[in-house]
């Protein structure tokens, strides 16, 4: 199976995109992070996009706040899918990281997350690499089954509290 790769702006991401790290080790997808500006290591970042998917890559995560060009610098250099998490790191409250990674160019597409949904960008990157991989794919249609039954299982305690609660 690919790799996927998780690639922060900045050492202070490192504690919202630790989801992500945690639903691909429990996936089984192995995985590479960095911490690679688009402003201050941007010849870095650049070389690890263009040889990405000669070195086994399948898909990039990018974290970036503030500009957060990263996941558009990372999209300039590969035609392997790129998925954004817009980081929470300033007075706008991330609005300006979501707009920064969410508004890009034609034919440089980013998909976007929430911001600070590290978690759902790990869920997405697992789903495009499940498009090859049945093994990957059975672990997530177990995850949803799971997901519902769980869902079923609040609501009838719901029903149970409201039961006792409307009594005559």
């Amino acid at each position: 199976m690919k790799k996927a790769a998780i690639l922060m702006g900045s050492i202070s991401d490192l504690e919202t995109v630790r989801p992500a790290f945690a639903l691909l080790e429990e996936l089984g997808i192995a995985y590479e992070a960095h911490v690679f500006s688009a402003h201050r290591t941007p010849r870095q970042a650049a070389a690890f996009a263009r040889d990405a998917s000669a070195n086994g890559f399948g898909v990039l995560i990018a974290a970036a706040g503030k500009a957060a060009h990263l996941a558009g610098a990372l999209a300039a250099q590969t035609a392997l899918p790129i998925i954004g998490i817009p980081i929470k790191s300033s007075t706008l409250d991330g609005l300006d990281a979501l707009l920064s990674t969410v508004q890009m160019p034609q034919g440089m597409p980013v998909a976007t997350v929430a911001i600070d949904g590290a978690y759902n960008a790990a869920m997405l990157a697992a789903q495009i690499l499940a498009v090859e991989n049945d093994n990957l794919a059975q672990k997530l249609a177990a995850m949803r089954e799971a997901m519902t039954k769980n869902v079923l299982q609040k609501d009838a305690e719901l029903q149970t509290i409201l039961a006792r609660k409307v009594t005559i």
